[in-house]
């Protein structure tokens, strides 16, 4: 993978690029952004250049090893052809990935789940999708449910077993550190005794969407780059030539796509999930109003079946619909990114969001998700939020 792979992000294209040509990369740096942004497509790109560029040999002397048949004798760097086919599948022995992992049933007891675990699942997830997958994504892949993923302790060990040992072709290692607010205490801690100390010719890169629940201490190790939402320019223009998308539509779902290129694809795909999550909203909303107690409880028991992570980001879709609904209502389509599902069903339900009822039904969707992090009973949790939005809705 290379920059080219970058959907937007041009100026800190340029940034990370220049930092590799004058050789100044820092041992330690951090992309911070939100999801879809590109983070990780900039991350992984970064690695593979740093790797190609500090194993490249000059032209002359790649002509001499054979690597071209009509190589020019000059000094001009040329990438090693076993580095590139390597890097190409992104199995290269000295670029090493670290991401959340949960421990499954036919691990031991005493066994820490690490990254190398779930090695197939995750080159399989970046073969088929690219660096533009969520952590949601992730979470399938590895099947995970209930479980909540995190970095472990026995994972910082097993990285700094790796980056240990002598670059396999004398240029740099690189440590590729997806969602590093996920490591637990011990894994944080030991992760910080490397970044005070890191090998020799080894460069980290954390990817983060909440670089504030990181301990200061590895914050204060790291060169932190911001990237910001991609343009929606960008993303229209993307869609249009790598996805084949008319050029109404591509507009609109660069809008919808607020900055993610995750969210773009997903606006693809007829059977993504916040269509779930719409027609389940939809149904709460109805049932609600209609106030259909004996309804909403088996609403509530049908959603209390799905994974803790599956329910915060449902509960994360209807916060951003009930904000949606309630912008709606300004009757400004500039403010509003609606799909068109969305948009039909807010023409006449968005009036019973309004100033007297939207942060309430703001707070009390966020209590919910606060107390299904906290592991609480998502029936009562759902059956309680459904009884509370019944009240909230006939707020006028």
């Amino acid at each position: 993978m290379d920059f080219e792979d970058v959907i937007g992000q041009e100026n800190i294209r340029e940034r990370l690029l220049q930092m590799v040509s004058e050789d100044r990369v820092p041992h330690a740096l951090m992309l911070c952004g939100p999801t879809g942004c590109g983070k990780k497509a900039l991350a992984i790109a970064l690695g593979c250049e740093l790797i190609k560029h500090s194993t490249s040999r000059p032209a002359a002397e790649a002509s001499m090893f054979g690597m071209f048949d009509d190589a020019p004798a000059s000094d001009e760097l040329v990438p090693d052809a076993n580095n590139m086919a390597m890097l190409a599948k992104l199995e290269h022995p000295d670029l090493h990935f670290t991401y959340p992992t949960i421990k499954t049933p036919s691990m031991g007891s005493e066994h820490q789940p690490i990254s190398a675990d779930f090695a197939r699942e995750w080159n399989d997830l970046l073969m088929a999708n690219g660096p533009y997958f969520s952590f949601n994504q992730w979470m399938e892949a590895i099947g995970a449910a209930n479980q909540q993923a995190i970095i472990t302790g026995g994972e910082s060990d097993e990285l700094s077993r790796k980056l240990s040992l002598k670059s396999s072709q004398g240029g740099y290692k690189v440590s590729i550190i997806w969602l590093p607010e996920r490591m637990n205490a011990t894994s944080a801690n030991k992760l910080l005794k490397l970044l005070e100390e890191p090998p020799r010719r080894t460069v980290f890169i954390m990817v983060s969407e909440a670089p504030d629940q990181l301990l200061e201490t590895i914050r204060s190790r790291t060169q932190r780059i911001d990237v910001k939402p991609i343009s929606a320019e960008a993303i229209e223009q993307a869609l249009i030539s790598r996805r084949g998308i008319d050029a109404d539509n591509a507009h609109r779902i660069a809008r919808v796509a607020n900055g993610s290129w995750n969210t773009a694809l997903e606006a693809l795909n007829a059977d993504n999930e916040n269509q779930l999550f719409l027609d389940l909203f939809m149904q709460f909303m109805r049932l609600a109003y209609q106030r259909k107690v004996k309804e909403l409880k088996v609403w509530s028991d049908s959603v209390s079946s799905f994974g803790r992570e599956k329910q915060r980001r449902m509960l994360t879709y209807f916060l951003s619909q009930v904000r949606e609904n309630f912008i709606y209502n300004f009757h400004n389509p500039e403010l509003n990114y609606q799909t068109k599902d969305e948009e039909d069903f807010s023409r006449n339900f968005a009036r019973f969001i309004n100033e007297a009822n939207v942060i309430e039904i703001s707070e009390q969707l966020e209590l919910a998700m606060r107390q299904i992090a906290q592991n609480a009973n998502p029936r009562v949790v759902f059956f309680d939020l459904a009884l509370q939005i019944i009240v909230l809705l006939i707020k006028k």
